[in-house]
């Protein structure tokens, strides 16, 4: 049996806390954020126009190597408009991974699309590029120019992997299956700030790629996301559906299509312009804490998820596996009863009840990681950052 005692000993010596709770993942803030806030309060300029959200799209699109970036309120907006303008409409299929959080689904759903899961590997957590194949090869054809699904007729129109906990999938190899099937590639990079497969970060292989700044993430502005792109004419038209499609006019509010009021306000934005100033010592701190769990685990005999091969993860959430279902559900309740957060992945998309439905695949490693991972504490060290 997993032996919970040491594993909490261990955190708490690790992060320097003999008694409390030890979180999960907690954000690294101080006087830099309070300052770039109250410049942004002095502006007056507080909501979605501002100085800082040009200063915080442009920083991070020079990190990630991308042409262009459009801040918005969160990374499901991100994603819902990301899919808006890849062409995502009513009726069409986007194939994606059950094992990922609930947002990648519903902003599939919010175009009026539906969802079709495939399975994840076990090195990767990430979306299997054969997996990928072998549905579209049983499921689907192409007709000038159109993925189409044989059994609906509708066209299979993007897929949406998912880098998890900021592991990267091996997205050239799902982008060459995207390639011959005519899939629009939209990368769930929510989690993957900072993490590079091959050298290339991660959410810059596909068309569009997405980031969160959510309270929990390696960086956050408290909530915010941000599409990136290469592609100057879709980055002009996400920002255009992102300020509600409001066509520029000095007075007049004229409004061409259905948009949405998805802009990252100014002073989230300040928010963020510090935390990107403290990105790379974050990713040096969590790279320490994760060569920390991997040590421990060779000593205590654990399995801890490390990087894929080829791959230079953010590790923004640290993870073990298990033996089976009874020793994850054990460790769980021992550990937060012990003030040492843990938590289990998500509820693979396919077992809850609005998408228990949609269209899937064998999903043999989806369910089996999903009831054998667990994330624990995962914040950067104390002092990291400052």
């Amino acid at each position: 049996m997993f032996d919970a005692g040491a594993f909490i000993r261990f955190v708490r010596g690790l992060y320097g806390q003999p008694e409390g709770v030890v979180p999960l993942h907690a954000p690294v803030m101080g006087q830099m954020e309070k300052a770039k806030l109250a410049e942004a309060v002095d502006s007056t300029y507080v909501s979605s126009v501002g100085a800082f959200v040009n200063r915080f799209e442009e920083a991070v699109a020079t990190f990630v190597g991308a042409r262009h970036a459009v801040a918005t309120v969160n990374g499901t907006a991100a994603l819902h408009v990301a899919l808006r303008i890849a062409g995502v409409q009513p009726g069409d299929r986007v194939v994606t991974q059950a094992l990922t959080f609930v947002a990648t689904a519903n902003a599939i759903a919010y175009c009026g699309a539906e969802p079709v899961f495939v399975d994840v590997e076990e090195e990767t957590l990430g979306m299997d590029p054969l997996a990928l194949q072998t549905w579209l090869r049983r499921h689907a054809t192409v007709r000038q120019g159109v993925c189409i699904e044989r059994a609906s007729g509708r066209p299979v129109r993007a897929c949406v992997p998912m880098h998890t906990l900021g592991h990267p999938a091996r997205i050239e190899a799902i982008a060459e299956v995207c390639a011959e099937w005519s899939l629009v590639l939209v990368e769930d990079a929510a989690e993957a700030l900072g993490s590079r497969r091959n050298g290339r970060q991660a959410g810059t292989v596909g068309r569009l790629g997405v980031f969160s700044f959510n309270g929990n993430k390696i960086i956050t502005t408290g909530g915010g996301g941000i599409i990136i792109t290469d592609d100057e004419a879709l980055a002009r038209r996400a920002r255009h559906l992102t300020t509600t499609a409001k066509r520029p006019h000095a007075w007049a509010f004229e409004h061409d299509e259905l948009g949405y009021n998805y802009r990252l306000p100014n002073l989230n934005a300040a928010f963020g312009v510090a935390q990107m100033e403290r990105l790379p010592a974050l990713l040096a701190s969590k790279r320490e804490v994760a060569q920390a769990y991997a040590q421990a685990a060779r000593h205590h005999g654990w399995h801890f998820v490390q990087e894929p091969a080829g791959a230079r993860s953010n590790y923004w959430l640290n993870a073990l596996r298990l033996p089976d279902v009874a020793a994850r559900e054990a460790f769980l309740q021992a550990t937060n009863a012990a003030g040492v957060m843990t938590r289990p992945l998500w509820t693979p998309m396919h077992r809850l009840p609005m998408y228990a439905g949609c269209g899937r695949d064998a999903l043999a490693v989806t369910e089996w990681l999903a009831d054998t991972v667990v994330n624990v504490p995962s914040s950067p060290l104390p002092g990291a950052g400052e």
